[in-house]
């Protein structure tokens, strides 16, 4: 009899226990963040991230360029991505990405060598790039968020019309987990 009780309280704590790990649902899913490289270039980058799971998310970055008088001739951007946490804790850590960037671009330039003066040729380009990207994303237990993160992408239809033929995304963010 005392056989019996000690099987049924065995297998009672077995499934007690799995119970416990099916029900521990990632409680906060969604992110802010801003981009400060971007600030401090005249520019403003805002992005949303979900988490879909311990190791990976799906997210969207935008990006508008308002000191257009640099020599970066990106005027704004929309880039959705994935990503894939290599971190022991819930997506954070070393990370990988594929994203997606549709983006305008000044056309291509043109230098006159008589008076040093250079104009753009043609109106702007739209174009839709992919690419891959790697980073570190920290996570504090209050929710705030430091990220590091760099990426390179290829221009797929009109490179021919601008001076480049491939994108970049980088910044160090800051923001909140909510």
């Amino acid at each position: 009899m005392k056989k019996k009780h000690l099987i049924i309280a065995m297998l009672f704590s077995i499934f007690a226990v799995n119970a416990q790990n099916d029900n521990s649902e990632i409680e906060k899913k969604n992110e802010l963040k801003l981009n400060v490289i971007a600030l401090v270039a005249s520019s403003f980058e805002g992005t949303y991230e979900r988490i879909l799971n311990e190791k990976s998310s799906l997210g969207v970055s935008g990006m508008y360029v308002f000191n257009n008088h640099s020599e970066d001739d990106l005027n704004y951007s929309l880039s959705p991505y994935y990503r894939r946490y290599f971190g022991k804790k819930i997506a954070s850590g070393f990370f990988l990405e594929g994203f997606g960037m549709l983006s305008s671009i000044d056309g291509k330039k043109v230098y006159d060598p008589i008076d040093n003066s250079k104009f753009t040729e043609g109106s702007d380009v739209f174009d839709l790039s992919i690419g891959l990207g790697l980073g570190s994303k920290w996570v504090t237990k209050s929710g705030f968020i430091f990220e590091a993160n760099l990426g390179m992408g290829k221009l797929l239809f009109n490179a021919d019309k601008t001076d480049h033929d491939h994108v970049a995304r980088f910044g160090l963010h800051v923001g909140y987990r909510f």
